[in-house]
C-alpha cells in the first residue's frame, strides 16, 4: 500500500471506489440469505425427523460450516456443484422422510430424556454422516456467495453478505413466529434456489425443488402434525371416556406428555402426581406457581387441590394451545389461571411474586439451545443458583417440588444434593419406582412432611449445577467418549474435504491467522448465547435475537471499517483482550440483580464489545486479501473448530471460555502476515 493510500481514509482507497455491480450484489444477497435459512430450518427439520438428533443439532451446524467453508472453495473452481443444490436437498428430505433412523444415546455420561427405543446406529455413527450430508447441500448455496466475493471488493462483498445473513435469519425468525409447517421453508428454498442457477438449468431445479416440496406437504398434511418454535408435534387422541379426553403429545418423535382428567391423575396414575400436596404442612394453596405447566394437566390437578390462583408458565405456546382445546379439565379456561409463554427461571427473574407451593412439573426438553452445545431449554432451571431464586419466590410457609422421570439415580440424588444446598436443609425424596423421583423441600423444614426421614447426601454425590455449569444431565469426569469419536471423525473429514478442494494446505498458510479468528469468534459467540439465555431466558426469541444482534454488530464494525480510519491492527488487539479480560471479570450473577433495562444495557455491552472489536481486526485482515474467496473459506473452517471446542464448556464452565478466546485471538495476531515488520492490514 502507497503512503498516499495510507493516508486516505478506508471509503477513499481505490479498492473501495470500485462500483458493485447490482446484480451481483442482489445475486450475493440472495445466495446468503438462503443459505443461512437453509442451515436453520435443516437444524430444526433433522433435528425433528432423525429421533434423537434434536439433543446433536450442533452437529448440523458445525456441517454448514464446512458446507459453507467447502462452497467458497469450489467457488474458485471451474466446475459448480449448485446446478445439483436442490437435488441433493431433496435427496436428503426424501431420504430422511422414508427411512426414519434413531439415534442411540444410550450410556451413563450424559443423559437424554426419551420414552423411545433408544436401537439404532451410535451416534459416533449418525453423526458425521449428517454432518457430511449437511455440508454436500450448503456447498452448492455458499459457491454461489463465494463467486459473488470474487467479483467485489472484499468488505463491499463481506458487507453484502452479511445484509444477506440477516435477511435469512429474519424470515426464519417469521417463520417460528408463525409456527410455519416445513412446507413454507421448503417453498422459500426451492424458489431460492431456482432463481440462482443459470436459466436452461431450472427447469431440472424446479422439478428436484418440487419433489423436495411434495415430501414436506405430505408432512404438513399428516394428520396431528403441527410446529411450535421448538419442536414437530403430534398428537394422537388415544381414548376418550366418562372420564375425560386422553391425549398424547409427542415432539421430534419422542413420546413427551399424557394428558388427562385431573382426577385420573392423582388416583389412578403415577404417585408423583399427588405426592407434593401430600408432602406440604401448608394452611392454604392461595398462589401457586407451575413451571412446565404444558398441556394443563398440573394446571388442573392444582385447582382440583384448592388453588386460588395458578400463575402457569411454559416455554411452548404451542403444547399451551393444545391444552387449552383439549384438556377436559378445561384448566386454560379457569378465571384463576394466568398463562405465561415464558423460560420458568425468565419468569423467576421478572417476577416479584410469593407462593405457597412452585412446582417444576416434568420441564424436560428434547431440543438444544442453537449454538450452545450442551445448554438445554430447561439448564438453567436446574443448577443451585436457581432452586435458591425458587426460594426466594417462597411464602415463609411455602414449598417447593419437583417431579420426573429422571432415569438414573445419581441424577436423583444429585437435585436432592442440590435442594439441600438451597434451602439450607435436607428434602423430602419419594422414589416412586422406575427412577421416578418427587423431591420436596420447604422454606422452613417444619413444614415438609416426609414420609421416611431425609437422609444427608453422601460424599459421592455429584455436586449440583451451577450457571457457570448448567450440565444437569453430565454426570463429570472426562469428556464422553461419544463426543470425542465424533468430533474427531468430524474434524477428520474437514481435513480431508478441504485438502481435496482446496489444494495443499500449505497454501492457505497466509491465512492462518484467519482460521483462529473464526474458531475465537465461534467460541466467543457460543459463550454470549449462553449468558444472554441465563439472563434472559432459552426462549426462541432470545436466541433470535442474539444472533441476529451478533450480524448487526460485525455489520457495524465493517461499516466502521470501510468508512472510518481505525487504529492499527495492534491497538485493535490490545482492545479486544481487554475487552475479555472486563468481560471476564464481571460475574453474571451481579446483572441478574439488575432491572430489566440496566442488565440488558451491561450485558449488551459486556458481549457485544469484544465482538465488535475483534471483528475490526478481522475487516482490516481482510480486507487487505489477495483472495477473498480463500481468505473467507478459511475463516470458515476455523468456525468448525470453535465449534468442536465449545464442548469443552462441559470441563471448563462457559466463564472460562474466555480464556480459550483470549488464546486463539492471540494466535492469530501472532500469526498475521507482516511486510516490513508491520502487520498487513488496511
Amino acid at each position: 500500500m502507497s503512503a498516499t493510500d495510507q493516508r486516505m481514509r478506508p471509503d477513499q482507497r481505490p479498492e473501495y471506489r470500485t462500483h458493485a455491480d447490482a446484480r451481483v450484489v442482489w445475486r450475493l444477497i440472495l445466495g446468503s440469505s438462503v443459505m443461512l435459512l437453509i442451515e436453520l430450518a435443516l437444524i430444526r427439520w433433522l433435528g425433528a425427523n432423525i429421533l434423537h438428533l434434536s439433543y446433536f443439532t450442533n452437529f448440523v451446524l458445525l456441517g454448514s460450516f464446512l458446507g459453507i467453508g467447502l462452497g467458497f472453495l469450489i467457488a474458485r473452481r471451474s466446475w459448480s456443484l449448485l446446478p445439483a443444490s436442490a437435488g441433493l436437498l431433496s435427496l436428503l428430505v426424501l431420504a430422511t422422510y422414508l427411512f426414519p433412523v434413531s439415534i442411540d444415546r444410550t450410556g451413563s455420561e450424559i443423559i437424554y430424556f426419551t420414552a423411545a427405543d433408544p436401537s439404532g446406529p451410535p451416534a459416533w455413527l449418525v453423526l458425521p454422516v449428517v454432518f457430511c450430508a449437511v455440508a454436500i447441500v450448503l456447498a452448492g448455496p455458499a459457491e454461489v456467495v463465494g463467486r459473488c466475493f470474487a467479483e467485489l471488493a472484499p468488505l463491499t462483498a463481506y458487507r453484502w453478505d452479511l445484509v444477506g445473513s440477516l435477511l435469512g435469519i429474519a424470515t426464519f425468525t417469521l417463520l417460528s413466529f408463525l409456527r410455519a409447517p416445513s412446507i413454507c421453508w421448503g417453498l422459500i428454498a426451492a424458489a431460492a434456489l431456482v432463481i440462482l442457477v443459470r436459466p436452461g438449468q431450472r427447469i431440472a431445479t424446479g422439478l428436484a425443488g418440487t419433489g423436495m416440496v411434495l415430501v414436506l406437504l405430505a408432512e404438513t398434511l399428516t394428520p396431528g402434525v403441527t410446529w411450535s418454535p421448538y419442536y414437530k408435534v403430534v398428537t394422537d387422541n388415544l381414548f376418550q371416556n366418562q372420564e375425560g379426553t386422553f391425549l398424547r403429545i409427542s415432539v421430534n418423535g419422542v413420546p413427551h406428555q399424557q394428558m388427562g382428567p385431573a382426577q385420573w391423575k392423582l388416583t389412578k396414575a403415577e404417585e408423583q402426581y399427588r405426592t407434593p400436596y401430600a408432602r406440604a404442612a401448608y394452611q392454604s394453596l392461595d398462589d401457586v406457581l407451575i413451571v412446565g405447566a404444558g398441556s394443563g394437566s398440573d394446571v388442573a390437578i392444582a385447582l382440583s387441590k384448592g388453588a386460588q390462583h395458578v400463575d402457569a408458565v411454559d416455554i411452548d405456546p404451542r403444547i399451551v394451545e393444545i391444552g387449552a382445546q383439549f384438556n377436559s379439565d378445561r384448566p386454560y379456561q379457569d378465571p384463576r389461571v394466568t398463562r405465561h409463554i415464558n423460560d420458568g427461571r425468565a419468569f423467576l427473574h421478572t417476577s416479584d411474586k410469593r407462593y405457597d407451593l412452585i412446582l417444576f412439573a416434568l420441564p424436560d426438553s428434547l431440543a438444544l439451545v442453537n449454538g450452545a452445545s450442551q445448554i438445554r431449554l430447561e439448564s438453567f432451571l436446574f443448577t443451585q443458583e436457581a432452586l435458591e431464586s425458587a426460594r426466594a419466590h417462597l411464602k415463609p410457609t411455602g414449598v417447593f417440588s419437583m417431579y420426573n422421570y429422571y432415569r438414573e439415580e445419581w441424577l436423583i440424588d444429585r437435585l436432592a444434593g442440590t435442594a439441600e444446598a438451597a434451602f439450607g436443609h435436607p428434602p423430602c425424596v419419594d422414589r416412586t419406582g422406575g427412577n421416578q423421583a418427587v423431591v420436596t423441600i420447604a422454606r422452613d423444614p417444619a413444614n415438609q412432611r416426609c414420609q421416611t426421614p431425609p437422609s444427608v447426601p453422601s460424599a459421592a454425590v455429584v455436586a449440583p449445577a451451577s450457571d457457570d455449569r448448567p450440565f444437569l444431565y453430565y454426570r463429570g469426569g472426562a469428556l464422553p467418549q461419544m463426543y470425542l469419536w465424533t468430533l474427531g471423525g468430524i474434524l477428520a473429514i474437514s481435513l480431508i474435504a478441504v485438502r481435496a478442494l482446496g489444494g495443499p494446505l500449505r497454501s492457505m498458510r497466509p491465512y492462518a491467522d484467519l482460521f483462529f479468528m473464526g474458531a475465537a469468534f465461534l467460541l466467543l459467540e457460543t459463550k454470549n448465547i449462553a449468558t444472554f439465555a441465563l439472563l434472559f431466558g432459552t426462549t426462541w426469541l432470545v436466541n433470535a435475537l442474539v444472533f441476529g444482534g451478533v450480524l448487526v454488530i460485525v455489520l457495524a464494525a465493517v461499516e466502521t471499517t470501510r468508512r472510518v480510519r481505525t487504529p492499527p491492527l495492534p491497538v485493535v488487539w490490545a482492545a479486544i483482550l481487554a475487552s475479555l479480560a472486563v468481560a471476564y471479570v464481571v460475574d453474571p450473577q451481579w446483572l441478574l440483580a439488575m432491572s430489566f433495562w440496566p442488565r440488558l444495557i451491561t450485558a449488551t455491552l459486556l458481549a457485544f464489545t469484544p465482538i465488535y472489536l475483534a471483528n475490526i481486526a478481522f475487516a482490516k485482515r481482510f480486507a487487505a486479501t489477495d483472495h477473498a474467496q480463500a481468505a473467507f473459506g478459511v475463516n470458515l473452517l476455523g468456525a468448525i473448530v470453535g465449534g468442536c471446542l465449545e464442548y469443552g464448556a462441559l470441563l471448563t464452565g462457559y466463564r472460562n471460555l474466555l480464556i480459550v478466546v483470549a488464546l486463539l485471538y492471540a494466535l492469530a495476531f501472532v500469526l498475521t502476515p507482516r511486510r516490513g515488520g508491520v502487520l498487513i492490514s488496511t
